[in-house]
């Protein structure tokens, strides 16, 4: 498992997520199914420290902090 940070935008909205999964591909694909019709993109650069997920991780999963209004679904 991997661990990257992503810009989620629509419009003049953005917010930024940490998502745990098997690859960046993955982690791209899961968050654009959560908010379809948003652009994401991975926030660089990656930290190397943070990149594998020190523990193991059983699934997937995206944490959010705060999302704009018009970009929760």
């Amino acid at each position: 498992m991997i661990t990257v940070s992503v810009e989620v935008r629509r419009g003049m909205s953005r917010f930024r997520a940490a998502v745990w999964a098997e690859s960046i591909e993955r982690a791209l694909s899961l968050v654009g199914m959560r908010y379809p019709g948003c652009e994401v993109e991975v926030l660089f650069p990656i930290e190397p420290e943070a990149f594998f997920a020190k523990r193991p991780i059983s699934t997937s999963r995206i944490v959010v902090h705060e999302v704009p209004e018009e970009l929760a679904g």
